[in-house]
């Protein structure tokens, strides 16, 4: 477990869970700060063994989640706090972090749309996602994406934490 980071991360997870959940944003002075102070840690620490392992995470998350935020299926807020994480725990810790996210967020989403009565609309709407690929070629959807109001969405720090935390303990 990288001792260094994680009474920071648990800081910034509990902040950005609690925000998302309940203004659906994840505020810039949160994550730019703490994003700017795990390249600081990591290369005070390490030097540039840590600097380049710090920019490496930051590339992965931008990389990985800049796909759905290109898609329109994640906020920015999103990419940013993944981004931040990165820049603490480096790329290989972070690759365990998301795919732990992936799957938090399909099981909370699963939740979300049983709390919310809407679990058949999601699931034909994910499958309309899957299958729309096959036809229209990878783009964003043309409703179900985040600045359609009438899209279901769900705040998706929550999963980042879960899975973010669960890297800790496996790597």
């Amino acid at each position: 477990m990288n001792s260094v980071a994680w009474w920071p991360m648990l800081t910034l997870l509990a902040i950005a869970t609690i925000t998302d959940l309940h203004h659906r944003r994840i505020p810039n002075w949160l994550v730019v700060p703490f994003l700017a102070g795990g390249v600081v840690v990591l290369t005070a620490n390490e030097g540039p063994r840590g600097l380049a392992r710090s920019m490496g995470g930051i590339a992965l998350a931008v990389a990985v989640t800049g796909i759905l935020c290109w898609l329109r299926g994640m906020g920015l807020g999103d990419l940013k706090l993944c981004a931040a994480v990165g820049a603490w725990i480096g790329p290989a810790q972070l690759g365990i972090a998301l795919v732990a996210t992936g799957i938090s967020g399909g099981v909370l989403a699963l939740i979300w749309a049983g709390c919310h009565r809407s679990l058949g609309k999601s699931l034909d709407g994910s499958s309309d996602i899957v299958s729309g690929f096959w036809t229209r070629g990878v783009r964003p959807h043309p409703d179900l994406v985040l600045d359609n109001a009438s899209a279901r969405t769900m705040p998706y720090a929550p999963a980042i934490a879960i899975g973010t935390l669960f890297s800790f303990f496996v790597n």
